[in-house]
């Protein structure tokens, strides 16, 4: 091979040069973090005591939820482009400690959340074959489905890119024609109904968040993106559109033409297009349900993997975690995250829905306050796009969604609270605990790279290897006595200069 197809790595000898993501196949990518289609909304229309709250939800939510936090992932992404998105973030607001924590929260709730799409699959498929209602076809079925996404996953980000269009195509599709011909059927007055005795609040806050959240997913993979100061906010508008109308038409469809809300469980949409077209529509949704987990699956495995690989080349975590196989993928983040998945398999699909639920509150909490303290602490760190809105402005901007991830944890149950608590000690405990290996040198972390300060994000950087504000490392130049000062306070002595 010549040396186009090759780029030269000190860290991982030679491995391919893989095209760069664009805006089709980002939106393609940001799609499935955030939805994926209509399945898994069934729900909020039990939880919600019938149609009216399941439809205004989908409706207000992107409002106050959805588009605050993709404005703040378009202008947080594009001023700091690399793998590793928010921790890179809360690592310059509040320092190496906080940023590592962020960093182990979204990555458990992320594995969480990748732990549902195979269980959500089977969930589809036990409409057809009642087999997987049983542990001993469940299990293996489980098993199969991990092993060969992630395999597929591990064959590189741009096949995951592209096949997520054409699955996000295919996998809409027949929801689009069940809502053309459910139009004589549709009785808009049952758009109305509620009962407010049936309303279980948590289960419904908890679909609608789950179902309208990961926008800042997509920045983990900044660093993978073509011209990403470009691209990022054309992809994040694209996909709240997108997102917004796949989960509307199918249930304008469905709770119109159909009178029960009380069967309104996972999976349920097959039901609804076997009583509105038939048994072919029925098939049609099963199979574009299987194909829709798929991508879901690749996008938040992706996500997660490159926020490791991010996380290794900040010196947050081994050097291992940042080592790519030939086809461009960190392999060890993947095969990482794919076991996590393999053992949170198990579990409910509510219970998996309020354990992820909560953590990735608690870390959103935290990147609205970054978002509004980097505005603030540095005024005129480089940002390629920018939220129109002054600082008073972008506080009110991130004043709804903070009090809607307030809401949701307040109604969390015990068990969630005590699981939480679990991991958030194990995360402070994993810090200190890597900064101590590091300096004992029990395990290799990658000192030997280009350090910028990150007192001087907002000077122009060398275009050498260093191309942008955010390649940093964080854990190689502190002490343990030191790691709970703020990465502001980083000697700028530290800043190696390449050749």
């Amino acid at each position: 091979m010549g040396e186009e197809g090759m780029v030269s790595d000190d860290k991982n000898s030679f491995v391919k040069a893989n095209p760069k993501l664009t805006v089709l196949p980002l939106i393609a990518l940001i799609f499935y973090e955030v939805s994926g289609g209509p399945f898994g909304v069934e729900d909020s229309v039990r939880a919600g005591g019938g149609p009216l709250l399941s439809l205004l939800g989908f409706l207000i939510f992107p409002l106050i939820w959805s588009i605050p936090e993709a404005l703040v992932t378009a202008e947080l992404a594009t001023s700091f482009p690399k793998n590793g998105g928010y921790v890179i973030w809360i690592s310059s607001a509040f320092g190496p400690f906080w940023g590592f924590q962020e960093g182990f929260w979204k990555w458990f709730s992320g594995v969480m959340d990748n732990a549902l799409y195979p269980v959500l699959f089977l969930d589809y498929l036990k409409h057809s074959f009642p087999i997987f209602n049983n542990l001993i076809a469940r299990i293996p079925a489980l098993l199969g489905i991990t092993v060969s996404l992630t395999y597929l996953n591990y064959r590189g980000l741009h096949i995951v890119g592209l096949s997520a269009v054409f699955l996000a195509a295919f996998s809409l599709f027949p929801f689009l024609v069940m809502g053309i011909i459910s139009i004589p059927r549709i009785k808009p007055k049952q758009w109305l109904i509620v009962d407010f005795k049936k309303v279980d609040w948590r289960g419904y806050f908890n679909s609608m968040f789950w179902n309208l959240n990961y926008w800042d997913k997509a920045s983990t993979l900044a660093g993978e993106v073509e011209n990403p100061s470009k691209t990022f906010p054309k992809a994040l508008l694209g996909a709240v559109v997108v997102v917004v109308c796949s989960y509307l038409i199918p249930l304008l469809a469905g709770t119109g033409a159909l009178n029960s809300s009380s069967e309104w469980t996972d999976g349920y949409f097959a039901e609804v297009g076997m009583l509105i077209g038939g048994f072919w529509l029925k098939w049609w949704i099963q199979v574009a349900a299987a194909m829709s987990n798929l991508g879901l699956f690749e996008a938040e495995m992706s996500g997660d993997a490159f926020q490791l690989l991010g996380m290794s080349e900040m010196g947050m975590l081994p050097a291992i975690f940042a080592s790519r196989s030939k086809y461009g993928t960190p392999t060890v983040s993947i095969l990482c995250s794919a076991t996590g998945v393999i053992f949170l398999s198990w579990m409910s699909f509510q219970e998996i829905l309020e354990f992820l639920n909560f953590l990735y509150s608690i870390g959103m909490l935290l990147e609205f306050a970054a978002f509004i303290k980097l505005r603030i602490k540095k005024p005129d760190l480089h940002r390629p796009y920018r939220v129109p809105l002054h600082t008073f402005g972008v506080t009110m901007l991130c004043l709804p969604p903070a009090l809607l991830l307030v809401l949701v944890m307040c109604l969390a149950s015990v068990k969630t609270f005590i699981v939480s608590g679990i991991v958030i000690i194990i995360g402070i405990l994993l810090y200190p605990a890597s900064l101590h290996a590091n300096n004992r040198k029990w395990t290799h972390f990658d000192v030997e790279q280009s350090l910028v300060s990150l007192d001087n994000l907002d000077v122009p950087q060398p275009r050498q290897q260093v191309t942008d504000e955010a390649s940093v490392s964080l854990l190689p130049v502190l002490s343990s006595s030191e790691f709970g000062q703020e990465v502001s306070e980083t000697s700028a002595e530290g800043v190696l200069k390449l050749d």
